[in-house]
């Protein structure tokens, strides 16, 4: 029942945060690559737990704490993703006469890049002293949110970004 419910609450999640950033960037190629990169940071935080799960010393169960910690992944990787598209339609909108789109997505991402590496790294050092130091009882869902604060911080760049970009290029061939 609870692993039914977590699925449907991802879904649902995802559904809405697609909504949200079509309606915040009047583009659907930002909702689509938005959601992609929520769906791959809450798979590979469970492929994570299903490959650990006994190897590790601590418990890496899917209960109620995991749920949790990966409605909390998906919240971090969105606003990441946010910021992330909010440089790339800045720097869109002022180089919109630029003849090489993937240059000035190329020159947005350099652009806060190092502001999401050192946000994520804070967050991470944080729940590495809590994961280290907090006792047995969150190191399972500390563990999930070290796991999904690398892997939405890589998806924020690497994944969502490269789906906007190669539907964008499929709605203009269309035209």
């Amino acid at each position: 029942d609870i692993k039914s419910s977590a699925v449907w609450a991802i879904l649902i999640s995802c559904a809405l945060m697609f909504i949200y950033i079509f309606i915040r960037f009047k583009k659907w190629q930002y909702g689509l690559g938005a959601v992609a990169a929520l769906l791959h940071d809450a798979v590979v935080v469970l492929a994570f737990f299903a490959i650990f799960n006994g190897v590790l010393p601590f418990s890496l169960e899917i209960d109620q704490a995991f749920i949790a910690a990966i409605l909390t992944v998906m919240g971090y990787s969105m606003t990441d993703t946010v910021v992330v598209f909010d440089r790339i339609r800045e720097f869109v909108g002022v180089h919109h006469h630029a003849s090489d789109q993937k240059k000035v997505i190329n020159d947005a991402l350099n652009s806060t890049l190092s502001r999401t590496i050192n946000t994520s790294l804070t967050i991470f050092f944080v729940l590495l002293a809590i994961f280290v130091f907090g006792g047995e009882v969150i190191r399972g869902f500390t563990f999930a949110l070290l796991i999904g604060i690398v892997i939405g911080t890589y998806s924020s760049i690497c994944i969502a970004t490269p789906i906007v970009i190669d539907f964008q290029k499929l709605g203009g061939q269309k035209k």
